[in-house]
């Protein structure tokens, strides 16, 4: 499972559309609606924050306008509308580790994507989360790919 930190804009579709069912199935976790995945250590920074399940809610909704405006046909009723949220703090070595990350995946899948993320320098976070100084976060758990 991969909620990534970066906006939704600068994933490829396999990317966008994984974020997608992997965000859902994220989502029935902090429901308790399925028994699998319940420590999986992407969820630690939703289940730490305020309201968890609204914040899976606002993160979905910024999932479904990237696939809206790449006119995919994502299911509206899989989430809640949020309209105000306590952001989530992401650090900017994570940040820049999924970065690179993603430009690995997408280098191997998607040549048009990659080759518009290559040159960026600055990647925006999801609209859920805030940029901080920091590390790599505690809860990530893949190795460094630079």
């Amino acid at each position: 499972m991969r909620i990534w930190s970066l906006h939704p804009r600068y994933l490829d579709t396999k990317g966008l559309v994984a974020l997608w069912r992997e965000t859902l199935l994220a989502k029935n976790v902090l429901e308790d609606k399925t028994k699998g995945y319940k420590n999986h250590p992407q969820l630690n920074r939703f289940k730490a924050s305020k309201q968890p399940i609204n914040a899976i809610n606002y993160y979905l909704k910024s999932v479904f306008l990237e696939a809206e405006k790449r006119n995919y046909n994502f299911n509206r009723s899989k989430f809640s509308e949020i309209k105000d949220i306590d952001k989530i703090n992401v650090t900017t070595e994570q940040l820049n580790f999924e970065k690179n990350h993603l430009l690995n995946k997408v280098k191997l899948r998607d040549e048009k994507k990659y080759n518009e993320i290559i040159d960026l320098v600055d990647f925006e976070t999801h609209p859920l989360f805030n940029l901080i100084d920091g590390e790599i976060e505690p809860w990530e758990k893949m190795q460094r790919y630079y």
